[in-house]
């Protein structure tokens, strides 16, 4: 392995910081990794080498370098948000290939702080699905590369599983976060709705979408978080006992949960309950209509989306998904559906502090062309293996994939934390304490094999 390539973003920062290291290595080794290993990932939609180390040494020159949290760390930008100079492709052959003219307010609060964007990172054509493939590429997990990365995060995850760079950023409408995290071996944070700008497509997917990192550790979560919320996410000094509510069944009714991810639970709640918490089984009433409300702000976000763009040029999957969206928007536009289901449970947030849930329900479809695939076979393979992840979306209350165990293929296994509006900083203690009590591999054995 590479002398900074692979570590986390925090070192890289400190060492930059204390100039160990200028901003130019790090970043050049990065890129030199990136060109040996992308080609069997299909993370990165385009690499922008050049312009990178040209960004790299003006890090290195700023007067105030001492002072920049995250000073010459690599960073990729998932292709739905706006870096200056680069297109904004979302996956698709129908967007345009024009130059974005600013960066969007979370890249530039994570220039500002010193980050260097190397690359954009493959999505599913406009940011729909579980799965990351496209005219573009195909983005697959790292830990088996016979397996996708998830999605629609799907291409931010590889890179950051890969060692490619410490950190990415990515977005979370139905999932497209946690999903990838989960695949992939790494922690991630779904804000609550405020925390973190948005202004994700059309209209955040009716307020449901939210801006958040992909890291290894949580101290680089919490670094990368408190840049783009403005607000600092620091671990608290003392640690106190919180009422946990531990869930196995699935939001979705008729979807299974397989053995691993609910072994995991378990094993994650017990390790909680060692360090004092108050661990109990407790199901959230989800309502039984739950999966009828998910699809029908999942497709009518994708109607919206869609607007103006090329429908001879989109997936058949795509705009099959915006044609059903459209009978949806009317109602969807109320809001009436994510309000009922606020009610609904928060009552249950109120007798716990934070929910444990599986982060998925089963390990990733296979790797290969699903955007050639039919609509309904992609939303059933979506469903099946990621229920526990929407119902968080449509509150807009904060959640977590954290890596926990391991599948019987060695790939990483996931648990998801589920926490009441401004409990951000709840969850990301409680992920601290699941890392330092059962610590977990920062990098797939891709990455070993330069």
């Amino acid at each position: 392995m590479s002398s900074w390539a692979g570590r986390s973003a925090a070192e890289i920062a400190t060492a930059v910081r204390e100039k160990r290291v200028t901003p130019r290595e790090v970043v050049a080794e990065h890129l030199a990794r990136i060109e040996r290993l992308d080609g069997r990932l299909g993370a990165f939609r385009t690499v922008r080498a050049e312009a990178a180390l040209a960004e790299a040494d003006a890090v290195g020159a700023r007067s105030d370098l001492a002072e920049l949290p995250l000073a010459g760390v690599p960073l990729a930008v998932k292709d739905n948000v706006a870096v200056r100079g680069e297109s904004l492709r979302i996956g698709s052959a129908a967007t345009p290939d024009t130059p974005a003219g600013e960066d969007h307010v979370t890249v530039a609060r994570l220039r500002a702080a010193g980050a260097v964007v190397v690359g954009l990172t493959n999505v599913p054509e406009l940011c729909v699905f579980g799965t990351t493939e496209g005219v573009h590429g195909t983005a697959r997990n790292p830990w088996d590369t016979s397996r996708t990365a998830g999605g629609s995060s799907g291409g931010s995850a590889a890179a950051v599983a890969a060692g490619l760079v410490p950190l990415a950023l990515g977005n979370d409408g139905m999932g497209s976060l946690r999903i990838p995290a989960a695949n992939c071996g790494l922690v991630t944070l779904k804000p609550g709705h405020g925390v973190v700008p948005a202004g994700i497509g059309n209209g955040d997917w009716f307020g449901m979408a939210e801006n958040g990192p992909l890291a290894t550790t949580v101290e680089d979560l919490r670094l990368m978080l408190s840049v783009l919320a403005d607000s600092a996410f620091v671990e608290r000094k003392e640690r106190t006992s919180r009422k946990i509510a531990v869930a196995l069944r699935s939001p979705l009714a008729g979807v299974s949960v397989s053995r691993p991810y609910t072994t995991a639970v378990r094993e994650a709640a017990g390790v909680l309950a060692g360090a004092g918490h108050q661990v109990r089984r407790a199901e959230p009433p989800y309502p039984l209509s739950l999966g009828v409300t998910a699809l029908q702000y999942w497709t009518a976000g994708t109607a919206v989306d869609a607007v103006g763009l090329d429908p001879a040029r989109l997936a058949r999957r795509t705009r099959v998904h915006a044609a059903v969206g459209r009978r949806f928007l009317r109602s969807v536009r109320t809001g009436d559906g994510r309000e009922r289901l606020r009610a609904r449970l928060t009552p249950f947030f109120t007798e716990h502090d934070v929910l444990l849930t599986p982060a998925l329900a089963r390990r990733s479809p296979q790797a290969g062309p699903w955007h050639e695939r039919g609509w309904v076979r992609n939303v059933a393979a979506n469903t099946a293996y990621s229920p526990f992840t929407p119902p968080w979306n449509l509150t807009g209350w904060p959640a977590m994939a954290v890596p926990f165990g391991t599948l019987p293929s060695g790939a990483p296994c996931a648990v998801q934390l589920v926490g009441r509006p401004g409990s951000e900083a709840d969850l990301l203690d409680l992920a601290e304490e699941l890392a330092e009590l059962r610590p977990w591999r920062r990098t797939a054995p891709l990455a070993d094999r330069d």
